[in-house]
């Protein structure tokens, strides 16, 4: 009898702990269905919150393009930093967010895909026989040497210079020869640790030149506010009335002149700028310089690309968007790259 109550009573403990082992895992299984129905919401709702940062974006790009043609509409031949798309950047508040946003003018810097040696080149500044600097070289190319030691980095030289210059040019070009004595091409980056292809083409962005030859961070850094890229595009033409009197080198290499004599200039330039290149040209400051052809045809008075950069916030979503805008004959506003990021 005792035995059989005994056996009784551990079948019920088995029942009982079985009971248990049950409940357990039905709870851990509802508590990991309870986290993952929460983690799916929430991606619903950040989903929701980006898609809304993205279309503030999108309307900020499209209330940008109506600057732009409103400018237009009244100087229709020349750009200059009086206009309205000139502003410093603005905030906006919005639902539950902001937008900010600023335009710049593409034909303020130096465009380094004006580098790119191509007989097909067009829009390009560059002449020919006497009126060109040499039979090798592009102005954009004298500029850009001419920029990077007027901004006096330490250890950059007339060599390295023209070092980073055959670099450039021959990641650009659509040969395989190296260009100069200090040129790199496939050869060059295959051997290393991580090995790669020069692009033998238009750069993408400025912080490409990360993958090139000679290129330091510090140079970088320090040529990165007064170069651009402009997308698939040789264009070498600055508008002298939008160059930015805080990067003065920038003009001082255009006109291979002193840091005081540009200076000069911007100084002179009224807020509305030149009206016209004659008039550019015929100031006092240009013509004490006797600049050449070649130099003067660098420069125009309007400019035809831009880049908008766009930060939105809606909630606790961010969107980060970066457009190249080009304003057409018609005076219509194309846009002709968006690149979604910080930089």
């Amino acid at each position: 009898m005792l035995k059989a109550i005994n056996k009784k009573n551990s079948q019920q403990g088995v029942a009982l702990i079985t009971v248990m082992l049950i409940v357990a895992l039905a709870a851990i299984i509802a508590a990991q269905m309870t986290t993952r129905l929460q983690m799916q919401m929430q991606r619903s709702v950040n989903s929701s919150f980006n898609q809304q940062a993205y279309w503030y974006a999108m309307g900020a790009e499209e209330f940008s393009k109506r600057i732009l043609i409103h400018d237009f509409k009244e100087d229709a031949k020349v750009t200059h930093l009086g206009q309205v798309w000139a502003q410093e950047e603005n905030t906006y508040p919005v639902d539950f967010g902001e937008i900010s946003g600023k335009i710049n003018d593409l034909q303020a810097c130096l465009n380094l895909n004006a580098m790119r040696v191509d007989s097909t080149r067009s829009g390009s500044a560059s002449g020919s026989g006497a009126s060109s600097p040499s039979s090798n070289q592009q102005p954009a190319r004298v500029v850009f040497e001419k920029l990077l030691t007027a901004l006096s980095i330490d250890g950059i030289g007339d060599f390295e210079a023209e070092a980073m210059a055959d670099a450039l040019t021959d990641w650009l070009d659509s040969d395989g020869f190296i260009t100069g004595t200090s040129g790199a091409e496939d050869d060059d980056y295959a051997s290393r640790e991580f090995a790669y292809f020069a692009a033998n083409h238009y750069l993408a962005n400025v912080s490409e030149l990360r993958l090139i030859e000679h290129f330091t961070p510090e140079v970088i850094l320090a040529i990165k506010p007064y170069v651009c890229v402009l997308p698939q595009n040789s264009l070498h033409e600055i508008n002298i009335n939008t160059i930015n009197s805080e990067q003065v080198e920038l003009l001082q290499a255009l006109l291979g002149s002193t840091l005081d004599e540009a200076q000069q200039i911007l100084a002179a330039r009224e807020e509305e700028g030149f009206e016209t290149k004659e008039a550019f040209y015929n100031s006092s400051e240009v013509v004490a310089l006797s600049l050449k052809d070649w130099q003067k045809d660098q420069f125009v008075i309007d400019s035809k690309y831009f880049s908008l950069k766009i930060s939105t916030r809606f909630n606790n979503s961010y969107f980060f968007l970066n457009s190249v805008m080009e304003v057409a004959d018609n005076q219509q506003i194309n846009i002709i790259s968006r690149t979604i990021g910080r930089n």
